[in-house]
């Protein structure tokens, strides 16, 4: 039995996998590449550089297993693959905390100026008027999808003295003092700050429409996947002062995103790293690796 590792995968991890007598290759590959390797292979574990489309799943005539290294799985063709017997695995929650943990870390960054006051006292200025900032305390928040990411957000949020809308399209059971609703009008309309928390969908769940609801003075944070919001729409809510700031880690195009909205003066911007923390990456690893043991020898 063989795996292909594509995206990496921690040390703690790869020892599981070596502990089970199992071989691997650490090693990423272009598509077209990808699809001449992958009948090598009994499993794949990718992160979010790979994608694993209905024509690499085909090539791998002996995949038994799809495994992502983190949560969210559509850079998979799931649909597929579990429709012809691949099971598509993955770490559902380990990567939580980390993610909103970087969520109000953008909050922070925005609302206290801290990327640009870092940057003009590295130049010898002492800007101390200029940058006055916002308290989240005593504001609303609204999250734009409430699983697990979304609640973890949500504790934090009143931790910090926040009052919480939480939008879903379903009511989760969650024993949080949070207002829910499944009307996302209202979310929009009543919060001062928003962050999305929802996989990524036929279309933006803010695009040019959502946008014009929202108060003037706003700051959302985009820490879910690329295409939740419209990027074109985005730049003009920027412009027009409807947002106070955005906090992106994901974009359309990743590793190449938009330079236009990653400069914008009121953009802070990081390159996907929300789940990139040595205790999420961790546990991720010690997870997907015991998915892919059993996988191939249960």
């Amino acid at each position: 039995m063989k795996i292909l590792i594509s995206d990496g995968l921690r040390p703690k991890g790869l020892q599981l996998l070596k502990d089970a007598g199992i071989d691997f290759d650490i090693k990423f590959y272009e598509h077209d590449e990808l699809v001449k390797v992958i009948p090598e292979y009994d499993c794949i574990i990718v992160r979010s550089a790979t994608k694993v489309p209905k024509d690499v799943i085909d090539a791998g005539k002996n995949l038994k297993a799809i495994c992502r290294a983190g949560t969210g799985i559509d850079n998979i063709d799931h649909v597929y693959a579990r429709s012809i017997g691949i099971p598509v695995l993955n770490a559902p929650g380990e990567n939580s905390a980390s993610v909103s943990e970087l969520v109000f870390a953008h909050l922070f960054a925005m609302t206290r100026f801290i990327p640009q006051a870092n940057i003009t006292m590295r130049n010898g200025e002492w800007n101390k008027k200029q940058y006055k900032g916002v308290e989240l305390f005593g504001k609303t928040i609204g999250v734009i999808g409430f699983g697990r990411i979304g609640q973890i957000t949500a504790r934090m949020a009143l931790n910090f003295g926040m009052k919480v809308l939480a939008y879903d399209i379903t009511n989760p059971k969650a024993d949080l003092n949070v207002e829910f609703t499944t009307d996302l009008e209202k979310v929009l309309k009543n919060s001062d700050f928003i962050t999305l928390h929802t996989p990524k969908l036929e279309k933006p769940v803010i695009g040019k429409q959502e946008f014009a609801l929202m108060q003037d003075g706003v700051y959302l944070v985009n820490c879910a996947r690329g295409g939740v919001v419209d990027e074109e729409a985005l730049l003009e809510a920027l412009d027009s002062g409807k947002l106070a700031g955005a906090g992106i880690d994901t974009f359309v195009n990743e590793p190449k995103p938009n330079l236009k909205l990653v400069n914008h003066p009121k953009v802070c911007a990081t390159p996907h790293v929300g789940a990139n923390t040595n205790d999420a990456l961790d546990r991720v690893g010690i997870v997907i690796a015991k998915k892919a043991i059993d996988a191939l020898k249960g």
